[in-house]
């Protein structure tokens, strides 16, 4: 059993650099995949929607860590808890993915709901697995390691 039986606010900030790396390379790829098959590649938009997400989802990402935080039951790692963390995460990040790309792409709201679409099936897949893997780290080995505990 596991010596802390909560997440840290350093493993949520931890955390939520290690899945901002991997949702906003997804980003990047589904949005310059989207509006290529819309014959408007575009890879400085891609990028551009992928950096403004880093910035503003991951502050979002970190308080919807520690709302789950709060309504953790049991040990917190089981997957159907997985599950629904893992559909009101996908909710959220999906409606700013759409708010997003509609601004950058100036009005494209078409090819906005496209990325929006596809990345909900992409990330919905990534987040699970991001949050499985993060369940077999124990709690208290991030604040162990930053604080340098034995």
């Amino acid at each position: 059993m596991a010596k802390f039986k909560r997440e840290s606010h350093a493993r949520s900030l931890i955390k939520g650099v290690s899945w901002r790396i991997v949702a906003t390379t997804d980003t990047i790829v589904v949005v310059a995949l989207v509006t290529w098959l819309n014959g408007k590649l575009s890879i400085e938009h891609a990028v551009q929607i992928g950096a403004y997400e880093f910035l503003l989802k991951y502050t979002v990402y970190y308080l919807h860590e520690r709302v789950w935080e709060n309504v953790r039951s049991g040990d917190g790692l089981e997957k159907s808890r997985t599950l629904k963390k893992a559909i009101s995460w996908r909710i959220v990040a999906t409606a700013m993915t759409f708010v997003l790309a509609s601004a950058v792409l100036g009005g494209m709201t078409g090819v906005a709901l496209t990325i929006a679409i596809v990345e909900f099936f992409t990330k919905f897949a990534l987040y699970y697995v991001h949050e499985r893997v993060w369940a077999r780290i124990p709690l208290g080995r991030i604040r162990n390691w930053l604080f340098g505990k034995k």
